[in-house]
């Protein structure tokens, strides 16, 4: 019998298990997530350890930690395996299922109100491929935070950071409300009517709202209006106006749900707030890992095949 500990992949399982229980925390979660035993994972951190001569793992009872040989052994063995990850993944791209671990990024409208249905579809699809998803309005460092793909919205184009980008879908960010809202009270019929009305605002700011709105023939009518509430993100403005809290602007995509369900309806359909795309958003300098374009491809044809409902 060949002894693991003498075998390339015996070492290397070494060196994933040691990565995995300093990125997850502990030796239970990387336990978990590599599908071995506590123990099985704890023996390998010690062969590696043995075969390197250095204490890579400070352990109490409650808690382990890499040591300073640890943390700069972890940085350079993570990217390590990275990098033999996706070469093993493109050798067998051509004949295999994608499979690995996807980090994706996204904000957080967008992340509560439109992946989880897409997410469930697309692991149906590729069941090799686990997903983790990390919703954050802010823009994260990709390669800081080891993120394969940043979904990113905006009005104007994307700042040159360095990315590779490619546009998913291009939408509009519109006026919602809900019926029982609009119950007791006339609805806008012009951009004027606005300000009788109660609006949840997305931004900070006073109470008063000023923004722009255009139609489909290049009008703009300046509207301002009051905003009693204010919110730091379009899902909280979502809710909002889903409970009766008045006139919300939110993105097509982000209301959508809610528009299919009768929970809102949209108000002056015939102008819009602003238009805006969403971006797909990786390293440049090297080819996409399989897992990677399958996911991306697979958001791109989903949201351009459901755009005639947002």
């Amino acid at each position: 019998m060949v002894d693991e500990t003498e075998t390339f992949g015996g070492a290397l399982e070494d060196v994933r298990a040691f990565c995995a229980v300093v990125e997850f925390g502990t030796v239970s979660a990387a336990a978990r997530l590599l599908g071995e035993t506590k123990g099985s994972v704890s023996r390998r951190v010690s062969r590696l350890e043995r075969r390197l001569g250095v204490a890579l793992l400070a352990r109490t009872p409650r808690a382990v930690s890499p040591t300073e040989e640890g943390t700069a052994f972890f940085e350079r063995a993570r990217e390590s395996l990275r990098l033999l990850d996706d070469a093993m993944e493109a050798a067998h791209a051509s004949r295999a299922e994608p499979r690995g671990h996807l980090r994706v990024t996204a904000p957080v409208d967008f992340g509560m109100d439109v992946l989880p249905p897409l997410l469930v579809r697309f692991r149906a699809l590729h069941p090799g491929i686990t997903v983790e998803l990390l919703l954050d309005d802010a823009s994260l460092d990709l390669a800081a935070n080891r993120i394969d793909l940043a979904l990113r919205a905006t009005p104007g184009e994307l700042p040159d950071m360095g990315y590779r980008a490619s546009v998913l879908v291009a939408f509009s960010i519109d006026l919602y409300a809900a019926p029982d809202y609009l119950a007791d009270r006339a609805a806008p019929m012009l951009p004027a009517d606005l300000a009788a009305h109660a609006l949840i605002a997305s931004s900070a700011g006073g109470a008063a709202l000023h923004f722009e709105l255009r139609d489909g023939k290049g009008r703009r009518e300046t509207v301002t209006a009051r905003a009693p509430v204010r919110c730091s993100d379009f899902a909280s403005a979502l809710r909002l106006a889903v409970a009766g809290g008045g006139i919300a602007r939110i993105p097509a995509p982000v209301a959508a749900q809610a528009v299919n369900a009768g929970q809102l309806l949209r108000i002056l359909p015939d102008w819009r707030v602003a238009d805006a795309r969403l971006f797909a958003i990786s390293l440049a300098g090297r080819d996409a890992p399989a897992r990677v374009r399958v996911f991306r491809d697979f958001l791109r044809d989903e949201l351009a095949a459901n755009a005639s409902s947002i």
